[in-house]
């Protein structure tokens, strides 16, 4: 198996940003939030995470906005963990394959 050294850095980014949230995160914004991928580019500039909401009681728009408040902090104590050129600069995206299954999943109780 080739694994390419972003796809490392991408899990990588995963736990130590999920740690991030669970730990030092403080942000009423952020309620329970699972991280659940990224895409980190070939020269590890960029990184995309992807997240999803646990209870659906935070609002998706409130959430993006503490992860993207929190986005410089993250940044820091990333750079500070992993021993990269450059730090990547971090979006976050709402991950809607979960929601994607559930539609298709009542789709196909309809039918039943």
């Amino acid at each position: 198996m080739d694994h390419q050294r972003s796809d490392r850095v991408a899990d990588l980014l995963i736990e130590l940003i999920s740690e991030l949230v669970r730990k030092e995160i403080r942000d009423p914004r952020i309620g329970a939030v699972t991280l659940t991928g990224a895409d980190v580019s070939k020269d590890l500039r960029h990184a995309r995470i992807y997240f999803n909401l646990l209870g659906r009681r935070e609002s998706r728009k409130d959430v993006l906005a503490g992860l993207k408040s929190a986005t410089g902090f993250i940044r820091s104590k990333v750079g500070k963990q992993l021993n990269l050129r450059f730090v990547p600069t971090i979006e976050f995206f709402y991950d809607q394959s979960e929601d994607e299954a559930q539609r298709i999943d009542d789709l196909l109780k309809q039918v039943k």
